[in-house]
């Protein structure tokens, strides 16, 4: 019998890659953006008539957090997730047939800036600030419907890498010769900024913030693994079981480029950077140490666990692509 998957918010890398491979596989594979094609969001009733009978939900909505957290901004971030995602539990709710399973996404920043310790489902420590309360704000609002039919997952899912991710403006800055250490320090904070929990506060020093990724063929592995394993519900962490940090990671990027030196970019330099292509510094300063404690001890094996072989596999296969 062929899979039914409901896909939403699939414009993205993510989103994309995930569609692609449910229909190599034969799923049959229903859309949910903001225009459709399958069904828009607003229009709950088509949007019940997917869910109604499908073997899997997966919801990736959401306004990406690559921006600056101005109040527009931090407005449209926190909206786009949760309507979304009361919207699909609306569906999911008046449904003849309720999926069996819903994951939602999540994120890794939802634990504090970690550098003494990895942060996993069960020892982990929420942090505190503007992405922070985003990202528990959207579980929340996962978790609090009544579907007694549906297992709930909600994927807290660390940086995706893949060819075409986040990964290659890392690359370009690495072959300008700019693919050094990304160096925190002192910046004067505002007023505003700390109110809006936006504000980044000075952190590990030399490079050494902890970089936790995931490859998407592991995003997808973790997928179809935790379909098969129906006694996991609740928060699961999607990243590779050996996080880097920013400056080894630079340093593979380059090795696996072909290049012999990067300049480091300094927190000046990146706040700089950062207004001028609207974007925050926190997502590459944030010390990020997350493990995949419940997918291991489930016994999931990842395609991916190390880094340095990794950013070779992605390079090698950008080159080889026509």
């Amino acid at each position: 019998m062929t899979d039914r998957i409901v896909l939403a918010g699939a414009s993205g890398f993510i989103g994309s890659h995930l569609a692609d491979a449910f229909r190599r596989e034969g799923a049959d594979v229903a859309l949910i953006g903001r225009t459709g094609p399958d069904a828009a969001w607003g229009d709950t009733s088509a949007i019940t008539r997917l869910v109604d009978g499908a073997d899997l939900v997966i919801n990736l909505a959401g306004k990406s957090v690559n921006c600056r957290y101005g109040e527009g901004d931090r407005q449209e971030i926190l909206r786009s997730r949760i309507e979304t995602t009361r919207e699909l539990a609306t569906a999911i709710r008046a449904a003849e047939t309720p999926p069996p399973l819903w994951l939602n996404s999540s994120t890794a920043t939802i634990y504090r800036h970690a550098e003494d310790r990895p942060m996993t489902e069960s020892t982990g420590e929420i942090g505190t600030g503007f992405s922070v309360s985003i990202a528990t704000t959207w579980e929340d609002e996962f978790f609090a419907a009544d579907l007694p039919s549906t297992r709930r997952v909600a994927l807290r899912m660390a940086i995706v890498l893949g060819d075409g991710s986040a990964l290659v403006p890392l690359m370009n800055l690495a072959r300008a010769g700019l693919g050094g250490p990304q160096l925190d320090g002192a910046w004067p904070s505002t007023r505003a900024r700390r109110e809006a929990g936006t504000y980044h506060a000075p952190g590990a020093r030399g490079g050494r913030q902890r970089f936790s990724w995931i490859h998407i063929d592991d995003v997808l592995g973790s997928i179809r693994f935790l379909r098969e394993h129906a006694e996991i519900d609740g928060v699961v962490n999607l990243s590779s079981p050996n996080p880097s940090d920013n400056r080894t990671m630079m340093r593979d990027l380059r090795r696996a480029l072909g290049v012999p030196f990067g300049l480091p970019a300094w927190r000046w330099m990146l706040e700089l950077g950062s207004a001028a292509i609207r974007t925050e510094v926190e997502l590459v300063l944030k010390s990020r140490w997350v493990v995949p404690e419940r997918l291991t001890e489930a016994g999931y094996r990842f395609e991916h666990p190390w880094l340095d072989e990794t950013l070779k596999e992605i390079v090698a296969e950008r080159r080889a692509r026509p």
